[in-house]
This record gives structure tokens, sequence and C-alpha cells, in this order.
């Protein structure tokens, strides 16, 4: 009966959206469409339907269920779905080490429980057609067949997109099978704990635990110990973001100390062979000029600019138990006081934190989060790490996972399973510059990474501190505001 009512109120969706898609179908046949000579029909169809949806007002509980439920498996895949223990809080512990050593000043966050990380191995499955069903097996077997048709010594550990509080790993599965085909690997993708019901830094603490399972397997775990100079990390969106952070909590942790407690031993600080992003999200503020000179080519609406005027408004959802939490907080994902830490918002890390990382794959489109994925690509190659970015243009947010099968999704790919295998093997060259791919992938030109972004640090500073100072203000009288209340 659910699977029903999801089906009738997908169709419900479609329908109020026809004369929405009929209108932009006319205006681009008519060569009247404002993204003439970016984007291919296809391209601002798809635009076009998840701006809409994205833009209708219901409740986040509604849309976080409805981003979570899962399909099932079919087709070409390989799912075999695990659950990681729960370690003892010494990753919680370390994940808070590296947040304080990074604070500037009295930012504020929840302190999260240590729990068990759920998570799916996803491999390719050869030979069966996209609607054959998923054989009846354990997940042991299941996870045996995947290695059989993923026998790579590489893994990728996956952190799925969506804002930190949408999404799961049953919704990317396809295009992760389709990475797994291509790298002849297996890729662990984890089902991190969500926001707002779990902000900041409980994703973070479920990414270390996945991380050092994968290194050091519990007891119990279907995988033997992974070296870490064959693990990759990467995400889209949100889950670049987490991809970064991860990445900078274990730098952050080795200056301090070589070893983290896990499961009862002392375990070295390791890095992994590289990081692959696809649309990362540096900055959890948007402030950067992209988010609203590329909006009409993307579906990620524009946030509001700071005024000294008009409080900070989130996403606008219907209330209701999920959103907004209580005590009030301004953002989503954390409180609005460490918006600007380096483990939150990547972009602001500066240059000199970044030395030693190993390399590191970038891939924009021409979006909201362009801006600030080139400025932290600027700041990487500034401090020596291998860089390989590329930036397609007039393409949407996470193009390469939206639009399977399209030359600019099917380039995405290439360049994507291209880096994870030349990472492993130690073979990352990096040139200083950013690969820009036309339309239709007519043309290919380099461009120095130093002159990709016309926004200087100093500016991209200014612009998220402005942000985050509005945020909080708004955040402040929110909670006078509740605490008035609650004495009543």
């Amino acid at each position: 009966m659910s699977s029903t009512k999801s089906h009738f109120a997908l169709l419900k969706a479609i329908l109020a959206s026809i004369p929405l898609i009929l209108k932009t179908v006319i205006l681009h046949g008519a060569q009247m469409s404002p993204v003439k000579g970016k984007q291919d029909l296809r391209t601002e169809l798809t635009v076009t339907i998840i701006r809409s949806f994205l833009s209708a007002r219901v409740p986040l509980g509604k849309t976080q269920s409805d981003g979570i439920r899962d399909p099932g498996v079919k087709g070409p895949m390989w799912i075999s779905k695990v659950t990681l223990p729960q370690p003892e809080d010494d990753v919680r512990d370390a994940v808070l080490r590296a947040i304080e050593d990074l604070k500037t000043g009295n930012e504020t966050y929840d302190i999260p429980e240590a729990t068990p990380v759920e998570g799916e191995w996803t491999g390719y499955r050869a030979g069966v057609g996209k609607h054959t069903a998923e054989p009846d097996l354990s997940e042991e077997v299941k996870y045996e067949r995947l290695r059989e048709e993923s026998p790579s010594d590489m893994t990728v550990l996956y952190f799925h997109g969506g804002a930190y509080f949408l999404m799961d790993p049953c919704s990317h599965r396809v295009p992760l099978a389709h990475l797994s085909r291509l790298t002849s690997a297996p890729v662990f993708s984890v089902r991190y704990r969500l926001a707002p019901q779990n902000p900041f830094p409980a994703a973070l603490v479920d990414a270390l635990t996945a991380y050092l399972s994968l290194l050091h397997p519990p007891p119990g775990s279907l995988h033997k110990p992974i070296p870490a100079n064959k693990i990759i990390f990467a995400g889209d969106s949100a889950g670049g973001n987490l991809s970064l952070v991860l990445l900078q909590t274990l730098m952050t942790l080795d200056r301090a100390s070589h070893t983290i407690r896990f499961h009862g031993k002392d375990v070295p600080i390791e890095l992994p062979a590289g990081v692959a992003t696809s649309s990362p999200w540096c900055d959890v503020t948007r402030s950067m000029p992209s988010c609203y000179k590329n909006a009409y080519l993307d579906y990620l609406a524009p946030p509001s600019q700071p005024s000294d005027d008009t409080p900070f408004s989130t996403i606008p959802f219907v209330p209701d138990d999920v959103w907004p939490v209580s005590p009030p907080r301004a953002d989503i994902f954390c409180n609005s006081s460490i918006i600007c830490h380096p483990l939150v918002s990547p972009l602001a890390a500066p240059a000199e934190l970044w030395k030693n990382a190993p390399p590191i794959w970038i891939s924009l489109g021409e979006e909201g989060l362009t801006d600030e994925g080139l400025i932290v690509a600027r700041r990487l190659h500034q401090a020596g790490v291998p860089l390989v970015a590329e930036m397609f243009e007039g393409m949407p947010h996470c193009h390469g996972l939206l639009m399977l099968g399209t030359p600019a999704s099917r380039r995405f790919f290439e360049g994507f399973s291209g880096f994870c295998r030349d990472a492993v093997a130690g073979r990352v060259k990096s040139a200083g510059t950013l690969t820009w791919l036309s339309f239709k992938l007519q043309s290919s030109k380099d461009i120095p990474i130093e002159e990709a972004c016309a926004t200087s640090d100093e500016q991209a500073q200014t612009l998220m501190q402005r942000n985050a100072a509005w945020r909080l203000k708004t955040e402040v009288e929110m909670l006078k505001e509740w605490h008035a209340k609650a004495k009543l």
C-alpha cells in the first residue's frame, strides 16, 4: 500500500509539472531559452524538473524519508549490506580533538554518541538485465560474488550527497555499480547519520569509524584488512565535503599523535591513496558569487543574501517534528558559530593545512558550487598537493551522477575512474591547471588554476564571515525567544 501511495504521489508531481515541461520544450526549440548554447534539452529538462521538486514546500521529515526509501536491488549490481560494530568513544574523541585543534574562537557543536555504522558493499554484476532481481543469498555470499566480479585490490570509500540531511547509499547504487564496473573495485558506501537529528560532527565520526574499519576489520567483518594506500575517499556534494573533512581530520590528528585507539588497539593514522570529489560542497555558508551567477544553469536555488534588516532563513520547510529543532538553530547541519570551521566548510582551511595531502580530484559543473570548488583547488595547488581539476560548461550540480549515459557523464566517469586507478598506482601528475570542457564536449582548454576563479582568498573569507555573522545573529535571537517561551 505504501508503495502504491508513493507511486501515486510521484505521478501527481509529474502531472503538475507538465505545463512547466511544455514551456521548457517550446522555449528550447524556439532558441529562446536562457540556457541557449549551454545546455541541451535533456539537461535543461532535468534541471527544470529537479528545481521544481526542490522548491515545493513540504515538511523536512517527508523530504528526508522520501530520499532514503529503499527502491530494492535489481539489475547489474551486487549489494551486500553490513553493520560495522560500535567502537569505543575513542573514535568520537579523536574527532573532537581535531575540531578543538582547528578552532579559532567560541565555536560550539553537539557531542554525538559513538554508534554502529551501516553501509553497503557495491559492485558490478555482469550478464544480467536492468530488471533482473537480486538473488536470494546471504549477505556474506553476495559479498563473495561481488569480490569475484570486482577483483581489484583498490577500494572506494564512498559518501553520498544530499546536503547532509538527504539521500542514502540506496539512492546511489546505480552510479556506484557503474564506477565499480569501470574500476573493477568494490565500493563501500556509508550510511552516515543525517542532520538535523544528528548535526555536526556525527557524520564525521561515522566516516572515521568506516575508514578505520576498512583498515582494521572488527570481528565478524566480511572484508580483509585493506591497506590505506589502496583506499580512495570519494563523494558527491555533501559527500565530497565529508571526504575532504575526513582527510583534514586525519591530517590534523597526525600532526599531534601518530596513533588512534580503535576497538582496544592503538592503530596508526594513515592517509588514503587519494580523494575524488564531484561538485564538493566546500562552503556550507553558500556565500560565493557563483551561487547567484550560475543559478540559471543549476537546480540549486540561490541563497538569500545577508542583510542587516532581514533575519537569516533556512530552506522553507513546513514545520514538523524533525525541523525546526529544539533548542533552535539557524542551520540544519550545524550551529552557526562553527559554520566557518575547516571541518565544516573546507573552504575555510588555508593552504598550509593541506600540505602533504594525497592526490585530490575535483570535478565541477558550471553550477552554484563552482567558485568554492575552484578556490579549494587553488589552495591545494598552492600547498603542493597533486591535483586534477575539471569543469564542464553549462552542467548543473552533480551532473555526472544524475545523467548517466550522456556524453558529459561518460567523460565524467572516465575522469573519475582514471583518477582512482592512477592514485592507487601512485602516478597522479599535477599540471596546476583546470581542464575546462565546453558544451557538448566540442573543445577543451587548460586554464592555470590560479586564474580559474576571480574571487580571492581574502574576498572568500570576508564573504563567509559576513554570512556566518548573519546566521549567528539570527540564531542568537531564536534562542532568546526560545528561552523566554520556556520560562512561561
